[in-house]
């Protein structure tokens, strides 16, 4: 029997350090997602209305319905995860054999074929966005839960969610600014252009751009499957169904931040879908979509560095739970900020983008903590099932949000553009519509995910207690599972 002591556990976190390279490649894995996923989340709605000529009202039903698909195909996706276990490990090879076809997906679903009818193309595109939603499961679910596998030392899984987001953003900002530029640029010379003419050169934009995705996200995959590795240690290799039912049933922590996530994340991707149009029609130009893109991203890749330390200072569930202040501030403001006031549009953007950025970035790590919560609770280490829920709660809110701004634009009378009418003048109610979407809603429900979040359990300081005790019992039960699959001896850890 294993004679170590809690003391000597306690010291092996601290001492704990992940090589750079794995730090660094894990962030390519969330670049390459947000090259398939910001891509839908900031042109999907834009494109199915402007381009494949789909009424708001018809795309708004389709995301919620389409998106409570995605929610349940993370269920799925995470069930599956807990049953894997290879030489390869738990996780990598979803992402290893899911990047091509997820990113040919994306070039499917920003692909509606022009001839066919409003209806045919209404069932392509919810064929298409479903299938691509599945896929996106089968590949973030195993990439969320990698950060658990990898360490459970406090510090390092922050430097793993900061590279995580700093990969997301710089992935957000390029294709931003490889679509929204060229758009503008054609928008320019419309005149000049019959509809079909411009609708079908804003289809190649897409065509090429989402193509030259799958070579350089296929890339970025490949980086995090060879440099990230599964470090931490469980007592089986495969967890039953009941095994699951038990661990996230008694997880405490994983239900406030689910709750907490589900408000200020409706908030957060309502704004998604609405940038675009309040930068085509209340910024004046959706060229603006660029700088807004790199307002936001920007301060994700300017804050990310500093997140560890900001962990380490103030402890992720005071950073989560004081930092929607920023988002409310911001986000009333922005509501009032008249049409055409650039500079104070970006400014308000900038405001709300701070909390948004660090919210977004925390959540994941505390994610990872409520992992140690369920295997104290339980002794079984779920590490798919339980990202499975955060994620279902993600995918959710997505349907909602993405709902809610495009319920938000037919409610405001918004006009599609359509091959008779293809630049139609927007009515008031419309672009207040879009001024809401933006800047109020994210403000109200950020207060009331505030709220929630006050009476999470786990601190960082209760987290290292109980990793340490979990940690203690697993290497005194006389042997263990390796992230390879193979039992080893306690002795040997």
């Amino acid at each position: 029997m294993s004679t170590i002591t809690k003391e000597e556990i306690a010291q092996s976190f601290v001492d704990e350090r992940l090589p750079k390279r794995s730090v660094v490649g894990y962030g390519f894995g969330d670049f390459a997602n947000n090259l398939a996923f910001t891509l839908s989340t900031a042109f999907l709605l834009y494109y199915y209305t402007d381009v494949a000529g789909l009424s708001a009202a018809a795309v708004a039903t389709m995301f919620f319905v389409v998106r409570l698909w995605d929610a349940v195909a993370d269920m799925f996706a995470g069930r599956l995860v807990d049953r894997t276990m290879t030489r390869m490990g738990k996780f990598r090879p979803f992402i290893l054999f899911g990047a091509v076809p997820l990113l040919f997906l994306s070039f499917l679903t920003f692909h509606v074929p022009s001839s066919l009818d409003d209806g045919a193309k209404l069932l392509y595109a919810y064929v298409t966005y479903a299938v691509l939603g599945l896929l996106y499961s089968l590949v973030n679910i195993p990439y969320g839960s990698l950060a658990s596998a990898m360490t459970q030392s406090v510090k390092e899984r922050a430097k793993l969610v900061s590279s995580r987001f700093f990969g997301g953003a710089l992935g957000g900002i390029v294709l931003t600014y490889i679509i929204a530029p060229k758009i503008s640029d054609l928008k320019s010379v419309k005149k000049t252009l019959t509809p079909a003419e411009y609708q079908e050169q804003v289809q190649a934009i897409f065509t090429q751009t989402t193509l030259l995705f799958i070579v350089i996200g296929s890339i970025a995959y490949l980086i995090t499957w060879y440099f990230c590795r599964e470090q931490v240690v469980r007592t089986s290799p495969r967890v039953s169904l009941r095994e699951t039912y038990d661990t996230i049933r008694t997880n405490k922590p994983l239900g406030y931040l689910c709750a907490a996530s589900f408000f200020y994340l409706v908030g957060l991707f309502a704004v998604g879908g609405a940038s675009a149009f309040y930068a085509q029609y209340v910024m004046g130009d959706i060229k603006w979509l660029g700088p807004i893109t790199l307002v936001n991203s920007g301060i994700s890749i300017v804050a990310a560095p500093f997140i560890p330390k900001l962990v380490d200072r103030f402890g992720k569930k005071s950073l989560f739970q004081w930092c929607g202040v920023f988002t409310v501030v911001g986000g009333i403001a922005l509501f009032f900020t008249p049409v055409g006031a650039v500079a104070p549009a970006l400014i308000f953007l900038g405001i709300k983008g701070i909390g948004a950025a660090l919210i977004n970035t925390i959540m994941f790590g505390l994610e990872a903590d409520t992992v140690e919560y369920g295997e104290w609770k339980s002794g079984q280490r779920s590490e798919g099932a339980t990202y499975a829920v955060f994620s279902f709660t993600r995918k959710i809110t997505q349907s909602i949000g993405g709902a809610v701004g495009a319920a938000a634009l037919a409610f405001g009378g918004y006009l599609s553009a359509t091959a008779a009418v293809p630049n139609p003048v927007q009515p008031e109610s419309a672009i207040d519509a879009i001024r809401f979407t933006i800047g109020l809603l994210p403000a109200i429900v950020a207060a009331i995910a505030m709220l929630i979040f006050w009476k999470y359990p786990l601190t960082d300081e209760r987290f290292r207690e109980i990793r340490n005790e979990t940690e203690l019992r697993k290497r005194r039960q006389g042997h263990l599972i390796g992230p390879d699959g193979q039992v080893i001896e306690a002795r040997e850890v």
